[in-house]
């Protein structure tokens, strides 16, 4: 019997960035540079990172970093250093002495300013979300204690390649510039798991709204986005939005959000999925699908062969290519069926409209139109 590999698990950005922060301040006071800091994460555990290295600055400031490790889950920021510079000072104000420490978080080199409201973090302020910041205070708090006014610490987040990470993310798109975001509601990353992409639509959906922006076009993927874009170039950046497989999650939240109208702009097999009302769209239900597919197809024209073929088919994109030549009606059928499952998980509070774009980007169907088409562009 062969049994699956148990998944690494990792730890976030942020929790990366208190362990520098640590390393940096227990070289500070102890005058020894440790080879790991342990880290309260913001579920209760506990965890040990390594420190990569660190480097006397000067003038009671030290330098250390670490390497951010993402265990087996696909991140962009896998083995990115993240480093803290961390400052200590008596502090000269006079505070009572139960406030405890000063505390100054800011975000050096590499680390993302925010530019748009709709994020956890106001404009202006560097892209550190509330969670690591409490994780790198506690972090402090371990070192020189919780209750102590004496100390001014300063602590300055940096990513060496922080730019060049950030061009494989959103962060451009939620107003986020100059590097990444330093992130973590947990502090730690589970493997496969959907809370960053949950997280990043979430974000995106506050970013549109706080725009002033009451139209969404979601999409599932980069390709889907860049024809929607060309169809519609009138539309800002931000109403743009990338929900992968969450289909059912993606229109909840744009409804609690107070969106009036959505456009899904989509590819046959995603559009088959969401025709059926599947919550969430993965490839694993491809074989489902056909089925559903070729069911609608006798159904609509009674062609017992041309249902066979769709049932038979390889993929949904080779379904699509036989369905657009002789029953371009069930591909309408389909869009229609998107609009009406996408109304279930919105409450009807919201205009639906669905797109199928053919493989070539061009748009094969629009419900807005209520009928298929190979070259017409959209109202």
């Amino acid at each position: 019997m062969k049994h699956k590999k148990k998944l690494r698990t990792g730890f976030t950005t942020g929790t990366a960035a208190a362990a520098a922060t640590k390393g940096a301040l227990q070289f500070l006071m102890k005058g020894r540079e440790p080879a790991s800091v342990n880290i309260r994460l913001l579920t209760g555990d506990d965890i040990v990172i390594p420190i990569h290295h660190c480097r006397d600055l000067g003038t009671d400031q030290i330098e250390c970093s670490v390497i951010k490790d993402a265990g087996d889950d696909p991140d962009v920021t896998h083995k990115a250093e993240i480093g803290a510079r961390v400052s200590l000072k008596i502090s000269k104000s006079e505070r009572g002495p139960s406030t405890g420490p000063l505390i100054e978080i800011n975000g050096g080199e590499g680390v993302g300013r925010v530019t748009k409201p709709g994020l956890e973090v106001p404009p202006g302020q560097p892209a550190i979300n509330p969670g690591p910041r409490k994780m790198i205070t506690a972090a402090i708090h371990d070192v020189i204690g919780s209750s102590s006014s004496r100390y001014a610490i300063g602590v300055e987040i940096f990513v060496p390649r922080g730019r060049e990470l950030a061009e494989k993310t959103l962060n451009a798109r939620l107003g986020i510039l100059g590097g990444i975001s330093i992130l973590g509601t947990t502090g730690i990353v589970r493997p496969m798991s959907h809370d960053a992409f949950i997280a990043t639509i979430e974000s995106a959906l506050s970013v549109a709204r706080a725009s002033g922006l009451t139209h969404a076009v979601l999409t599932t993927g980069r390709r889907s986005e860049r024809f929607a874009q060309r169809l519609w170039p009138q539309i800002l950046p931000e109403a743009f939005i990338q929900i992968g497989d969450f289909f059912k999650m993606s229109l909840e939240a744009a409804s609690s959000k107070g969106f009036s109208r959505i456009t899904l702009a989509v590819f046959f097999g995603k559009a088959v999925k969401m025709a059926q009302g599947i919550p969430h769209t993965h490839a694993a239900k491809a074989a489902m699908s056909l089925n559903k597919l070729a069911q609608w197809t006798f159904d609509m024209t009674a062609d017992q062969q041309l249902a066979k073929s769709v049932l038979t088919a390889n993929t949904a994109r080779h379904a699509f290519d036989i369905l657009q030549a002789s029953g371009p009606e069930v591909v309408c059928h389909v869009g229609q069926r998107i609009v009406d499952e996408a109304r279930k998980y919105t409450g009807n509070r919201m205009e639906i409209q669905s797109v199928i774009f053919n493989y070539t980007g061009k748009v094969f169907f629009d419900s807005g139109i209520c009928r298929h088409q190979d070259t017409k562009t959209l109202r």
